[in-house]
Order: structure tokens, then sequence, then C-alpha cells
């Protein structure tokens, strides 16, 4: 039956009524929590701090040669060292898990402890070197392990913190010999390309000897030198020519013989003869008639027995202006050879000349190439040499690194559980149960306690209302019933520690781990 509680004084009797139906729910669950809470196995983290500090050394001087972020180069690590090797590892060096193994697989074990692993960082807003620009970057964090021991957990966190700083230092090392050894490679590879364009530029100068660009000035002071030598040897060669000339006008008008007209008139026209071959052709009609003049004087002077053949001239004048005849002749000779020899190489030397414009486009491009490709060696050499450094810088540890601030401790405190929450937590749940229980007892219970309740129900007016009278044998049951709580009450107090000796813990345990947890509260 339901009851309209108007007054507190209504409230108040519900709760004394069914107080018992509130305490024994609430009591039942606090002491559940409490059991929970002080039985609960205790879970301890030790946590070390890592700071991310900048190089020693200022850019301007060394430039690393490092280029991913810090937090970039964190994740990375951190993959590594969650990797199932590394964990399995651990794992065995500090047999964790021993009371899992029979119960769970390897990858539940692995599973469970990368969730035992907290791994946090720490950022704040920096000026980025490379762009100048603020961004939020990672400056420290924080590697923590749980665990039931506390010394054990002090010893994996450390264990940690130490995978993670020398992971820090090889993937640093690693990246500046990468970046090392890359830079050498290249600078090998245009070491073999610059020999192979200094063998090309060789072989192209051989092949152009005479034309290459840096002889175009002395092709063209030979050219015009052997221009003035032609111009003079032609010259001296009309000079020779003149003098040639006029000793064959004097030999003709001399006899070789005074005695002799005949022989006088066939030197006359041998002379004659050689001066027209100078002039003209051999079929010109005057070179044939002194020909024909000649042979007829020959035959007439074979005729009369007087032969040339054996007769030579003695005439001593004429005899010197045929040596000097001779002379000059034999200098025209040379004279035309040398114009001949002069004009090969005159032609020669404009073919240099004419030739030097596209000679020296060529080798203006192996050049250029040869000087591009320098270019590129000396700017790998200088790369080369600055990732050297950076190397030595890393090696020595001047550049980013990672410096333990905060080394794990041994936990001295739990995290877990919170035995004051746990407490407060059965205090509301078990209030709460005693409460519903109260409530739903309190809805079941058709009985009219008051006048106006039995008035509503039974439709007739209530003519008076009668105390409850309390018996003698009302007074022994009351009696009985309480002698009957406390003896149950003294079972429980009684029974509830031995049970919970044999059944849960050793009771001296029990008492020492409460009084250990309530001493740090």
């Amino acid at each position: 039956m339901e009851i309209e509680v108007k007054t507190a004084q209504d409230f108040l009797d519900i709760l004394k009524r069914r107080r018992w139906s509130i305490i024994v729910p609430a009591g039942a669950v606090f002491i559940i929590a409490a059991i929970v809470a002080f039985c609960w196995p205790p879970t301890y983290r030790s946590t070390a701090t890592i700071l991310i500090e900048e190089q020693e050394v200022p850019r301007e001087y060394v430039n690393t040669a490092v280029t991913t972020f810090a937090d970039q180069r964190l994740q990375s690590i951190n993959q590594r060292i969650m990797g199932t090797t590394r964990l399995l590892e651990i794992i065995t060096k500090f047999k964790l898990y021993d009371d899992l193994k029979s119960k769970w697989t390897t990858e539940e074990i692995i599973d469970r402890m990368r969730k035992d692993i907290k791994f946090n960082t720490v950022s704040a807003d920096v000026i980025d070197p490379r762009s100048g620009q603020p961004r939020p970057a990672t400056i420290a964090f924080t590697v923590s392990y749980n665990g039931k021991n506390p010394v054990v957990v002090q010893q994996v966190a450390s264990e940690l913190t130490s995978l993670y700083l020398e992971e820090n230092l090889k993937d640093r090392e690693k990246q500046s010999q990468g970046t090392s050894k890359f830079l050498e490679d290249e600078m090998k590879s245009v070491q073999v390309q610059l020999a192979d364009f200094d063998s090309r530029i060789k072989t192209y100068k051989q092949g152009h000897i005479n034309s290459l660009p840096e002889l175009t000035q002395l092709n063209l002071q030979s050219l015009e030198t052997v221009e003035r030598e032609i111009v003079s040897l032609n010259y001296q060669l009309r000079t020779l020519k003149e003098r040639e000339s006029n000793i064959q006008t004097e030999l003709s008008t001399m006899s070789t013989d005074a005695g002799n007209q005949d022989k006088t008139r066939l030197s006359e026209l041998r002379v004659r003869l050689g001066e027209m071959k100078t002039r003209l052709t051999d079929e010109h009609p005057d070179v044939i008639k002194t020909r024909g003049e000649i042979a007829e004087l020959m035959k007439q002077l074979r005729a009369t027995g007087r032969d040339t053949a054996d007769n030579k001239p003695d005439n001593p004048a004429y005899i010197t202006l045929s040596s000097q005849l001779s002379g000059i002749q034999s200098e025209i000779e040379s004279a035309k050879r040398q114009i001949e020899t002069l004009s090969r190489k005159r032609e020669d030397y404009k073919r240099r000349i004419a030739a030097s414009p596209g000679v020296e486009e060529g080798y203006k491009n192996i050049l250029d190439q040869r000087n591009n490709l320098q270019l590129k060696y000396d700017d790998l050499s200088k790369k080369f040499m600055e990732a050297k450094v950076s190397n030595g810088m890393e090696k020595e540890q001047k550049g980013e690194r990672f410096t333990l601030i905060d080394a794990a401790r041994l936990p001295e405190k739990p995290v877990s559980p919170n035995i004051p929450a746990i407490l407060l937590i059965g205090l509301v749940l078990g209030l709460g149960s005693g409460v519903g229980v109260a409530a739903l007892n309190e809805q079941g219970d058709q009985t009219a306690r008051t006048p106006e309740m039995l008035a509503r129900v039974t439709s007739f007016p209530v003519l008076a209302s009668i105390p409850e009278i309390v018996t003698w044998e009302d007074i022994a049951r009351q009696k009985k019933k309480r002698r009957r709580a406390a003896v149950g009450l003294v079972l429980f107090l009684v029974i509830s520690p031995i049970l919970f000796h044999f059944l849960v813990m050793d009771l001296d345990i029990f008492w020492a781990k409460a009084l250990r947890k309530m001493a740090r509260f």
C-alpha cells in the first residue's frame, strides 16, 4: 500500500521501521568494497623524464645532418622499442608476467606489457630554426611502467629509459653516417665523370690541335707572317725575272765565238727562244719559227762539220753572263717553290682560322659540362666536409640529444587501487542499495498504519484508534530476537576472519598491508 510522506516525522517513521532493510545491504556492500580495496593487489608506477636538448654548437657554425624533427624521431624510436622482439627481451630479462605465461599466449602478454608502459610527450611553442616561425614542438617526454613489484617496476622503467637514450644516439649517428656515405659515393661518381670529361677534352684537343680557340691569335699572326713572306718573295721573283730578261738580252747580242757568225746567230736564236718561252707558249708561231731557224742553222753547221755539240763557248763575257743567268734561274725556281710552300701554309692557316669557331663551340660545350660538374663536385665536397663535422659532433654528443633529468625512482606509494575512492564508492552504493531495498519493502507492504489509510482503504470512518498493547510475551519475544541477533553478529565476527584467513589471505599479511596503506593516508 502506497504511503504518502507529508512530514519529516513520516520519513523518520519509515527509516525507523525499515532501518534493517537499509543497514544490512549498506553494510554488506561497504564490507565488500572494503575487502576489494584492501585485497586488490597494489600496482606501482615508476616514471622517468627525458629532456630533448638542442645542439650545443650554434647552427651557423655546424649544421646537423639529421633532418627529422624530434617528435618524428620519437615516434620511430617508440615503434622500435614497442616491437615484439624488444619487449620479449625485457620480459625474459626481468621475468615478468610469470603467473600469466601458463594462461595467456605470448601475444596477449606482450599486449599487456604495452598497456603497462605509458609514453607521454611534453610540448611547447618554440621557434623553428629552419623556418623561423613558432610551432608546437616536443621538448620532453616521460616513460612509465606499471607493475606489482616496486623494485622490478623501477628496473624496467630504467631499462626502457636506457633504450630510448641508446636508440636516439644510434638513430642520429646512423642518419649522419648515411648522409656522409651518400655524399662520399656521389663524390666518387662525380670524380669518375670528371676523369671521363678530362679524357674527352684531351682527345678533342688532339683531334683539333691546330684549331683550338687559344691558338686563334697565333694562327692569325702566322697567317699574317706568311702573307708578308709571300709578298716579299713575289717582289723578289719579279726582280729576278727582270734580271734574267736583261741577261738574256745581253747574251743574245753576244757571240760565244768571235770568228764564227753562224754560232753567234745560233746563240742569239737560242736566247730569243728562251726569252719567248718565258712569255709565249710552245704553239706560238714566233716560237715555232725560231725553232725552225735554229734547226736549219744547226743542220748547216753539221753539214760543214762544225757541230755545236762538240763546241763550247769560249767567250769569257758570255760564259760569265751564262753563269749569272743559271744562278738567277735557280733562284727563280727556289722562289717559286717557296711561294708554293707558303701558299699551302697560308691555305692551311686559313682553314684553321675558319674551323676555329666550330672547334671553339664544341670545346666550350665540353668545357662547360666539365665546369658544371666541377661545381657540383665542389659543392658535394663542401657538404661532405660539413657532414663529417656533423658526424663528429654526433659522436661526441654535441648535437641534439636526450638528457635524463628525472631518473626512474623506487615507487613508495601504489597508483592503484585508490582505497579512499573505493571505500567512498562502496559507501555510496551501499546507502543507495539500502535505500532501494527499503523503498521496495515499503511499496510492497499492504499494512494500514494510520486511521486515515484505513478509512481510505475500507471507505468507512474510523470511530477510534487503540494504541499497540505490549504484553509480557511480546517483550520476551523481542528480547529473544535481540539475543539471536547478538549471537549471529558474534558468530559473523568470529567466523568471517577465520574464513578470510584460510580462503583469501593470511590475517597477519592483511593487517600489515592495511596498516601500511592507512599510514600513507
